[in-house]
């Protein structure tokens, strides 16, 4: 169904994208849509390539009722990438805010063709198509088809629920799937989204303060900068993913009442597949999540402690990767975790970012998690790095005030002697992509073998 038509006719006064209602945002849309044709033409897919804004959403919108294929551009790629990316879809056709490629005030000022709007979306149409594992450079095409939309809209519906005043805040790039999400829920629920085209801490907490939005999705990076400045809040949802959350950050937003749901979740199954309520749950506080309605997560190969990899199967997940062979049963998500008696889902880590030292496997996050505890600890990444005798040992980077005799006292008592960073590195910064997370790899070009 064409849910920006329907809301037209039955909610075309309420507020949909920042002051603009679901009316006007239609009428805009679907002029759009007649002057976009003769860019378009026959193309299959497109791109845009844009911050996030509201010419943003309206060119997302307007392709859809063309029925193309689009691919949405991390506007922190280099000309190199970018040109990877298009060139591996067949992408010649491409709008962006700027005039790196068709400017959006280009197709503003042109003209509208006399052709007829598609009026409904079919649920095999792929809706976006967007890259994972972009900063490594080893580009993974994820077709998402309206059929996963519909099934991440209910099964989140579930959990948090939908109030006809609902005012989502979209400060996560809308290239990425954590804020293209917020504008199908919100497109499929017939609620507001309040589009900032950059995290601003001043203008964030002017509009928590302000009580304009009571829903916000956010990543730990930003929430941390902003949770002591929070002073009055009428927030209902406060979505948090993407990156690991400090247990100290999440025991401050429970002592705010900040109505923390932590989220795990990934592109290939359309942003969420488990998520709980902190407040409702406290005492599941490392849980990164409940699975969703229809969702199934099960643990392959578990150890002697019933922890092994997490794989996923339900209706929102991918059919697979463009290119590649459609998923028959569960996708191996290529984490490391584990389910409790109560089935809610514990991340120890990537696959990948595991240290195997002699025998022991190390779990980086569990470090993090202890320095995270320490106030002077204001950023840390534990990474392997190769060593003769153990196979691999853990290298701490960290940003800190603290020396390095005061780290090892504060955790040779809280971690096995095996667990200890066996180097200590600081740095001004971590270096993180534009949801926050920390990049890892960069940090691994770094270490010096001994």
């Amino acid at each position: 169904m064409n849910w920006l038509e329907r809301h037209n006719r039955e909610k075309t006064n309420k507020n949909f994208i920042n002051n603009l209602t679901f009316g006007e945002v239609y009428n805009r849309v679907t002029d759009l849509a007649k002057k976009l044709s003769s860019y378009v033409k026959n193309e299959k897919r497109v791109a845009i390539y844009s911050n996030n804004s509201v010419d943003m959403v309206l060119f997302f919108l307007a392709l859809q009722f063309l029925q193309v294929e689009i691919l949405m551009i991390n506007v922190r790629l280099t000309d190199q990438e970018i040109t990877k990316q298009l060139q591996s879809l067949g992408i010649k056709v491409i709008f962006s805010y700027d005039n790196k490629f068709i400017s959006f005030n280009e197709v503003y000022q042109s003209k509208q063709e006399d052709i007829t709007l598609v009026k409904d979306f079919s649920s095999e149409n792929i809706a976006v198509i967007m890259h994972t594992s972009a900063t490594t450079g080893e580009f993974k095409a994820v077709p998402i088809r309206w059929k996963q939309f519909h099934a991440h809209v209910k099964a989140s519906e579930k959990i948090l629920g939908v109030v006809d005043n609902d005012n989502w805040l979209v400060i996560l790039p809308m290239y990425h799937i954590g804020g293209l999400a917020i504008l199908i829920r919100s497109l499929y629920n017939g609620t507001q989204i309040t589009i900032l085209d950059k995290f601003d801490e001043a203008e964030v907490i002017k509009l928590i303060e302000s009580n304009e939005i009571n829903m916000l999705s956010i990543v730990p990076t930003m929430l941390n900068r902003i949770v002591d400045r929070i002073e009055k809040h009428s927030l209902r949802v406060v979505l948090i993913g993407g990156e690991f959350m400090p247990n100290a950050l999440v025991e401050k937003c429970i002592g705010k009442n900040i109505p923390i749901y932590k989220t795990y979740g990934m592109t290939e199954v359309t942003s969420q597949c488990a998520t709980f309520s902190v407040l409702e749950y406290p005492e599941k506080i490392d849980a990164v999540g409940l699975p969703l309605e229809q969702v199934d997560i099960c643990i392959a190969n578990p150890d002697e402690k019933d922890i092994g990899e997490v794989l996923i199967k339900g209706p929102m997940l991918m059919d697979g990767y463009l290119g590649k062979e459609n998923i028959i049963g569960y996708f191996n998500t290529e984490d490391i975790g584990c389910l409790d008696q109560d089935g809610f889902l514990y991340i120890l880590d990537r696959r990948k970012n595991i240290i195997i030292s002699g025998g022991e496997n190390i779990y980086p996050k569990e470090i993090e998690n202890v320095l995270y505890a320490h106030p002077k600890i204001t950023e840390c990444a534990v990474v392997g790095r190769k060593d003769e005798r153990w196979g691999q040992v853990p290298v701490l980077y960290v940003v800190s005030s603290l020396d390095e005799t005061e780290i090892f006292n504060y955790l040779v008592n809280k971690l096995a002697k095996y667990k200890l960073p066996k180097k200590i590195i600081y740095l001004d910064r971590l270096p993180r992509n534009s949801l926050g997370k920390v990049l890892k790899k960069d940090l691994d070009s770094q270490i010096e073998v001994d």
